[in-house]
């Protein structure tokens, strides 16, 4: 099973919280919290206290007017957290010495989005009555943790996948000074519709179509819809080729199933997938990518089945950025569907060039 355990990682990185493999940089993180009082989301509701969890490596590197200057913050995907990029695929690809990200240079940070990780969330104990984020909130949420919370008034990097990918293009727009270079992977820029939006929306109604959801105020999980959510997750962050090649056999794939559900329905909790999914409606930067000014390597995978290419989204779209770069990786038995983005070796030599073209900007 350690084969097949392997194969689907991506998608446990991407979609769940779970606990990373040990790398010599989760014993370097430094953790912490920083505390928004009195945070208003958009839909007028509030929390006294909003706790923004954070994880950091290196050190940050101030110019003669006490502005950091080699700031990169990474940003998760949907029921991720900012521990995801402690993984080996990600972390020792990118931090060690005279890797792009070398932890020497660069100041890493790595937030918890709202809703995620160790960031407040719904199963904190408000359960529904949790104020209804989306990922205006969040972006806002990323930026108050920066220059409240760090200090910090520019990024050297801004990278993100999946949600963490949205949420770049949303930066671009809103902040458009704030990044020296951006890299979104794995999203498109325009509204969660069409197949991207059915998913979602059955994952949604599936947990809230099981009895035991009593509107979210539970006292057991709702099991039964979880795992139907979950079933919709585990297809959206699918990689037939290398699915294919890991689990050739019907035995093989079955196996898998009953595994991974064994150990992941005891770490859901069905109140914060809810919000998690929920949080995308907001989303629509389609309007506004002309904003963006921010050098810019987009990056998708073709066997992503959330944003496939068959869409023809994208390349119009990068037409529309002043200074942005689309790439598209070609789908093998390696790479990792929705999930290539967390493998940095899929993408690494890109990351060195956006690096030179912005370093003077």
């Amino acid at each position: 099973m350690r084969i097949l355990a392997a194969a689907f990682s991506a998608l446990a990185l991407t979609m769940a919280g779970s606990a990373m493999a040990a790398t010599p940089y989760a014993e370097q993180v430094t953790q912490g919290d920083y505390v928004v009082p009195n945070f208003t989301f958009k839909s007028g509701e509030s929390l006294p206290n909003l706790k923004l969890h954070y994880r950091t490596l290196g050190q940050p590197k101030r110019d003669a007017q006490g502005h950091v200057t080699n700031a990169v913050m990474v940003l998760h995907g949907t029921g991720g957290s900012g521990a995801q990029f402690l993984s080996p695929q990600f972390a020792d690809e990118l931090y060690g010495p005279g890797q792009p990200l070398d932890i020497t240079r660069y100041y890493i940070i790595l937030p918890d989005g709202i809703g995620h990780g160790a960031s407040s969330k719904p199963s904190n104990g408000l359960r529904a009555k949790f104020p209804h984020y989306g990922y205006a909130d969040m972006v806002e949420a990323q930026r108050l943790l920066l220059v409240d919370g760090l200090k910090i008034d520019h990024l050297r990097l801004l990278m993100g996948t999946s949600m963490g990918c949205m949420h770049g293009f949303m930066w671009g727009e809103l902040h458009p000074d704030f990044a020296q270079a951006i890299m979104p992977m794995a999203c498109l820029p325009v509204q969660i519709a069409g197949l991207n939006r059915v998913w979602r929306k059955a994952a949604m109604e599936s947990i809230k179509a099981d009895p035991a959801w009593m509107g979210g105020d539970y006292q057991q999980q709702p099991v039964l819809g979880l795992r139907g959510a979950v079933n919709l997750l585990l297809v959206a962050g699918s990689a037939p080729p290398n699915w294919q090649a890991a689990a050739p056999t019907r035995d093989a794939a079955d196996a898998f199933f009953e595994e991974r559900f064994a150990k992941d329905l005891p770490t859901r909790d069905a109140n914060d997938m809810l919000y998690q999914i929920a949080a995308s409606s907001d989303y629509d930067p389609s309007k506004d990518l002309e904003k963006i000014t921010a050098p810019m390597t987009w990056v998708n995978s073709s066997d992503d089945f959330i944003n496939p290419p068959s869409l023809g989204i994208a390349e119009p779209a990068a037409k529309r950025l002043k200074n942005g770069k689309f790439i598209l990786i070609q789908a093998t038995p390696d790479t990792r569907g929705h999930g290539t983005h967390t493998w940095a070796k899929f993408w690494k030599k890109d990351l060195v060039e956006l690096l030179a073209k912005s370093e003077k900007r």
